[in-house]
């Protein structure tokens, strides 16, 4: 099952949610009635790829947690939810629609993960940001970014300083300010 979900992991990737399932099975080097003997159905298929890449970025948010900066970790993992929610899109609402276009009780569930591992980070960054800064917003402001930059790594990058100076206390922004090199 892990060569199957690793396929379909790179396929999905490079193809989009909507690649053959016979092209899947082919690359993980097993047939088709392997792959739907694990997957009955392409949703039962892009469900399991999907929850995989939520649990990735969940357990980047826990590791980084641990970190000694935690507001460079927040913005760290912002990053890289930024960058998931730009590439993995197409593949959460090819998992999750319903033919009314209304979400799926998993995606809440999967909503829930990363709001409740970013809940953790904001928690721990909470002395560098504004005091009025909620999970939400933080959340809210990130999606902006990726739909508005989609995966483009520099504009990212670069989106998120500017995103981190905003959050950031008065005091933290001043010294991180005094700490950029002069131009």
């Amino acid at each position: 099952m892990a060569r199957l979900l690793q396929a379909a992991r790179e396929l999905i990737t490079d193809a989009g949610p909507g690649v053959a399932l016979d092209e899947i099975a082919r690359h993980a080097g097993v047939g088709n009635a392997t792959l739907y003997r694990h997957f009955p159905t392409r949703a039962d298929l892009l469900v399991a790829v999907y929850s995989d890449e939520i649990a990735d970025l969940c357990r980047d948010g826990a590791e980084l947690a641990k970190a000694e900066q935690p507001l460079d970790a927040l913005f760290t993992w912002l990053e890289k939810f930024i960058v998931h929610l730009a590439t993995k899109r197409p593949l959460a609402l090819a998992a999750t629609e319903e033919p009314s276009n209304r979400r799926t009780p998993l995606f809440e569930e999967w909503h829930t993960s990363i709001t409740t591992a970013a809940d953790v980070l904001v928690d721990r960054a909470r002395a560098a940001l504004r005091p009025d800064i909620t999970t939400t917003d933080v959340l809210t402001l990130a999606t902006g970014v990726a739909l508005a930059v989609g995966a483009d790594a520099d504009h990212t990058h670069r989106l998120v300083t500017l995103f981190r100076t905003g959050l950031a206390s008065r005091e933290a922004a001043a010294d991180e300010r005094s700490a950029q090199p002069d131009p």
